[in-house]
């Protein structure tokens, strides 16, 4: 398999982490976002949607991180990242979704750049837009998670979940913009349990080849 992703790439890093906890290996390739190397003819060749993460498994080709953990799931089931039971599996992909489609839209870094260089947002407008939509959605999560009877030690139940896999990016980012976190004791209970376990920590950004680029 081969990975092409950037290291603070909140996607790519939900799909490390599943590769990791299935101990799937792979070969990184790096794609520089900031530099835009995402914009190169060589990646557009291989993306269309010329966006990381993109997983090449044999001859499959795949894109957006919830399909590519779920087709790792399906295809390497072991462990497990979405549970046997109907309402399990739609609990974690609305989990799952809480964050990669009302959070993280909003302040991906095709957003900031449109908000400083299009719209002319100063950097602290840039970062107060940031953190507010972080916040409101992380709060989201929140109650979500909060007192429900399939929180366990981790989103749902006692094992990582995709949930999980998505949870943790988002946590990394929101404490790189010094977004407030005291409002979801929850959410960082699991974040921190989460990064107990080596696989998590093997994916974390500066884990990553490309870390130092």
């Amino acid at each position: 398999m081969e990975l092409y992703s950037y290291f603070r790439s909140s996607a790519s890093f939900r799909v490390r982490i599943a590769l990791a906890l299935k101990s799937l290996p792979y070969d990184y390739k790096a794609v520089h976002l900031v530099r835009n190397e995402q914009a190169s003819p060589a990646f557009a060749a291989v993306s269309p949607q010329r966006l990381v993460p993109l997983l090449q498994d044999g001859q499959a080709t795949l894109t957006q991180s919830m399909a590519i953990i779920e087709y790792l799931d399906e295809v390497y089931p072991e462990p497990p990242l979405m549970p046997a039971d109907p309402f399990g599996r739609a609990r974690v992909r609305a989990l799952a979704q809480d964050i990669a489609c009302e959070i993280h839209p909003l302040d991906n870094l095709r957003v900031l750049r449109y908000l400083v260089k299009e719209l002319g947002a100063s950097e602290d407008a840039k970062n107060a837009w940031y953190r507010h939509w972080v916040e409101v959605g992380l709060e989201v999560v929140e109650r979500q998670l909060s007192g429900h009877p399939a929180t366990g030690r981790f989103c749902h139940g006692d094992m990582p979940t995709m949930a999980d896999c998505l949870l943790v990016p988002q946590i990394f980012n929101a404490q790189r913009f010094d977004c407030r976190l005291d409002q979801v004791p929850t959410v960082m209970r699991i974040f921190e349990t989460c990064m107990q376990m080596p696989a998590f920590q093997a994916a974390q950004p500066s884990a990553c080849p490309d870390a130092d680029a």
